[in-house]
């Protein structure tokens, strides 16, 4: 089981709570604890960062799994913004001969009633977080 989030700072303050996940911490987990550790932080109203992203059948289950979670009054479900390193360099020779891309990305969610993404490109992800 994933363990859970440090309790840190007041969680009267005014400030918005940023999670930043290295992969180290992913590495070893399932795809349904990593669900639970990132719908738990955001539940909580917190962003979160992922270093290393998660597969597309991850994001997929994720996105299924918030769905189901939604409330008019407790959840509004998430925000997500997934960012493609560049051209990994370090992709094995295997992956590239048989077409596979590398799924290193930088992932950022946070709670849909929190964060508007103001722009995307290629090099920059701008967003607007809020407190509730």
């Amino acid at each position: 089981m994933p363990e859970a989030t440090p309790d840190v700072g007041d969680p009267d303050d005014d400030g918005v709570r940023i999670d930043l996940i290295s992969g180290a911490r992913m590495e070893g987990l399932t795809g349904m604890e990593k669900i639970r550790l990132i719908l738990d932080g955001v539940r909580d109203g917190n962003i979160v960062i992922l270093e290393e992203g998660l597969s597309p059948d991850e994001e997929s289950k994720l996105i299924e799994v918030t769905m189901t979670e939604i409330s008019p009054d407790d959840f509004s479900g998430i925000e997500i913004e997934t960012y493609p390193k560049a051209e990994a360099t370090d992709q094995s020779f295997l992956d590239k001969l048989m077409g596979r891309e590398s799924t290193q990305t930088l992932t950022v969610i946070g709670p849909a009633n929190q964060i508007e993404t103001l722009h995307k490109d290629e090099n920059l992800i701008s967003t607007l977080v809020s407190r509730k």
